[in-house]
């Protein structure tokens, strides 16, 4: 009588085993979606690079100068736009840090100069990256900020 009721659910073995399979291919996975990920935020690095150089060179002809800041290049305090909050960028980039990246905005004698570094290395982005008014995208493979002599991205 026992032999022909019906078996309802699952063995405990069973149930052990569909999870190490799942726990098998998560393993496999996880590391593909955070390289995945990294060189998503790379690029999304390259792409706000590119945004900053159009802010620049919108900026110069407005003002009659390259933008000291981040800040002078986003969005106002209070007001209209003007040499101090041009409203050429959103607040986020203004800000220094969007998408996992780290990015700096320096003056020079001849132009300016954008660097941008993984807020944290290996986790963020493997690369860095430097422009300047050259338009010349640059990067280096590694923790050490790119320069103006780091091979350039064509």
């Amino acid at each position: 009588m026992n032999r022909n009721r019906r078996r309802f659910g699952f063995s405990l073995m069973e149930l052990l085993i569909v999870i190490a399979i799942i726990l098998i291919i998560l393993a496999i996975a996880v590391p593909k979606f955070d390289k995945a990920r990294m060189h998503a935020q790379e690029m999304a690095a390259l792409r706000h690079i590119g945004t900053l150089q159009s802010a620049q060179t919108q900026y110069y002809s407005q003002f009659g100068r390259h933008a000291a800041s981040l800040a002078e290049l986003g969005p106002p305090a209070s007001g209209q736009a003007g040499p101090s909050g041009a409203d050429l960028i959103p607040s986020d980039l203004a800000s220094g840090n969007k998408g996992g990246y780290l990015f700096v905005l320096t003056t020079t004698p001849t132009g300016y100069t954008i660097n941008a570094n993984p807020a944290v290395y290996q986790s963020t982005g493997r690369r860095t990256f430097y422009s300047d008014q050259t338009l010349v995208i640059r990067e280096n493979w590694g923790q050490e900020p790119a320069t103006g002599n780091s091979k350039e991205i064509k």
